[in-house]
This record gives C-alpha cells, structure tokens and sequence, in this order.
C-alpha cells in the first residue's frame, strides 16, 4: 500500500530516501519541493532525476486539498471550501477556511476537523457529528491556500492564522501540533507561532499539556460564561471541564509558558450581557494575565440565541476596562456569506446534510 509522503517524520523521510538508494540530501530537496514549493505531484520535482521520481511513485502518494468553492464577502472576507479525503464512503468532505482582511492584519481562520463532536449550541458546525481529524498536511493546506488568496486579491502576505474554523483543535492534538511545526518551519511556510492563535472549547488535560510542550503559540478560550449553570446550559463540555477546573489548567499553562491567554466571549441578549455577567467574567480573569475579546453574536439557522444590544455590550466593556482588563469589542466580520464566527457550515453542504439527518 502506498504511503503518504506528507505524513513522514523528517527522520521518516530520511530512512525512505536511503532505502531508495539516494543520499541524505535528497530528503531535504524533497521536503522543499513538498512544503515549500507546493508540488502537487513527484513529476513536478525538476530537480529529482527520474528514476527517484518513479521510485517515490511507486511507494508513496502525494495529495492536496482541493479548494472547491470560494465566496468574498461585501466586507472583503472571503470564505473558502475545501475537499479533503473522507475517512468513510458515507461521509462529507468538506471544511472551510476564511480569509479576513482588516487594515492591519491579513488573517486565515482555518479547521482542524470535519465536523465537531462538542455540539455548542449557538455554533452551526456544533451540530455536526465529527467525521474524521484532519491530517497535519490538510491543516497546513488550508493555510497554503487562504494564503495565496491573499496575495492575489491583496497583494500582501498573511500576518496571522487562528484555529478557530470548524472543530476543536486540541481534540486533534498531535496533527495540530505537526501542521503548526510545519508552517512555522523551513521548509515550510516560515510563519512566527507568536503569529498564531489555537482557540479551544476547554479541554483541560490538553491545556496542561500544551504548557508540559513550552508551545510558543497563542491560546484562547472560548469561555461565554463564567459561571457553570450558564456555560453548560450552552457548552456541554462544561460539565466535565468546568470553571474552576479549566482556571487550574490556565494557570498550568501560563506558569509553564509565561503567554497570555484571551479569553472569548461571545456575548447574546439577555443571557450573558448582564452587569452580574461582567463581575463574574472580572472575578474569573485575575486567575492569570490575559485580555478578552467580546465577539459580536452571529445568527445560525433555527438559533435560539440573539445578537446583544450594542449599547449593553459597549457598557459591558466599559466596566471590563475599569477593572484595568484589556478588552477588544469583535463586530462581525463576513456574516452575509455564512463566514463569520460559529457560522461556518450554516449554510453548505455539510449544514444542508447535517439538518436532513437531524
């Protein structure tokens, strides 16, 4: 059976090369023209005689994500589909990534996972059953994609990635951490992880490790209550990774990588845009240095949840502010193509199949 070539080791690549009959060199070449280069078939790899070409044929395959799909937003945002291998005949494949341009930055929003298995209520890909984890090189693919996108309708580089697509990325750990290596590597993308932002639900196990593996990379948390009756009415993964535990598992993770967390707050009319809402989300925040973002709710069909009124949420940041708390107010960004946050999958394939099933 033919292997993936993407998914070898460095040290992986090397053995393969040397049982092939090249020299060590060859590896790295081979490794350029995989991550770097973008070859999308071992024909491509000039530089490689032909008798190694047709022997890497002969015992690996090389395959990219297809970018299916592409719509831009009237705000510019642009919202892409991409196929990737199905783990079964039976399931869909396709995840989505985003492209959000502001004056300053130049971002990707990209999925670890098709589907999600934590069923959030107010997110659209939280109604999905999780399908398969995507590999570390469909991961990077997205990025090698989105950024492209940029460069031909902007004419500028991508400044930052968040995980924050479709999934949750510490549910897929080990490919999220490799894709992540690559894309910060040479070869690779070269991107600083200080550039990148992993955005979890709370799964603490994997927070703590996060800080055991010194990552350089950004978290965040998705927290939209501070109090547990609130968060599990909406997050079930609360009940098992509750407040008080993801406020150890933060710590952890701070004192082992000194980086501050930002906490995620979407905030929704008269669930969690109170002043009692506020000190509780105040109270929470001393545990570590961090800063919140409060999102801007977007509509998912058949939501049970509204967009806050944007006099409460400024009032809400304003008493944030005056705890000395650092705070951004996120509007929405894409939300007339289904791109904005917790809307991916609202209205695709995969949302259209998800509801005939539900």
């Amino acid at each position: 059976m033919l292997k993936d070539i993407r998914g070898l080791s460095h040290k992986e690549l090397l053995q393969a090369v040397s049982d092939l009959g090249e020299k060590p060199f060859r590896a790295k070449q081979l490794e350029e023209w995989v991550w770097t280069k973008s070859a999308s078939s071992f024909d491509d790899m000039t530089s490689l005689s032909k008798a190694f070409r047709q022997a890497l044929k002969e015992n690996f395959y090389l395959k990219r994500i297809t970018l299916t799909e592409s719509q831009k937003s009237n705000d510019g945002t642009i919202k892409c589909a991409f196929e990737v291998e199905k783990k079964e005949p039976t399931d869909l494949s396709v995840v989505e990534g985003v492209l959000i341009p502001t004056k300053s930055r130049m971002t990707a929003c990209i999925s670890s996972q098709v589907g999600c298995s934590l069923a959030c209520k107010f997110c659209a890909t939280g109604r999905l059953k999780r399908m398969k984890n995507l590999s570390a090189a469909e991961i990077y693919d997205q990025v090698e994609n989105i950024a492209t996108i940029a460069r031909d309708e902007y004419d500028t580089n991508l400044t930052n990635i968040v995980f924050m697509g479709m999934g949750e990325p510490l549910l897929n750990y080990s490919n999220m951490l490799e894709s992540i290596k690559r894309i910060c590597g040479t070869p690779g993308l070269g991107m600083s992880p200080k550039r990148i932002t992993v955005s979890t639900a709370g799964i603490a196990k994997a927070i703590k490790k996060l800080g055991d593996d010194e990552v350089r990379f950004n978290l965040a948390l998705s927290l939209h209550a501070a109090n547990d009756e609130k968060r599990s009415d909406i997050m079930a993964i609360n009940d098992t990774n509750n407040i008080a535990v993801l406020a150890e598992a933060i710590k952890y993770f701070y004192d082992k990588t000194g980086t501050r967390i930002t906490y995620e707050y979407i905030i929704f009319k008269d669930f969690n845009d109170s002043m009692e809402d506020a000190q509780e989300l105040a109270e929470f925040c001393k545990n570590t240095p961090c800063k919140i973002n409060i999102i801007e709710y977007n509509p998912i069909d058949d939501g049970e949840f509204e967009q806050a009124d944007f006099k409460k949420v400024d009032k809400f940041a304003k008493y944030l502010e005056d705890k000395n708390l650092i705070v951004n107010i996120r509007r929405s960004r894409g939300n007339d193509i289904d791109a904005a946050c917790g809307q991916l999958a609202n209205k695709n394939e995969i949302g259209k199949d998800a509801l005939k099933k539900a």
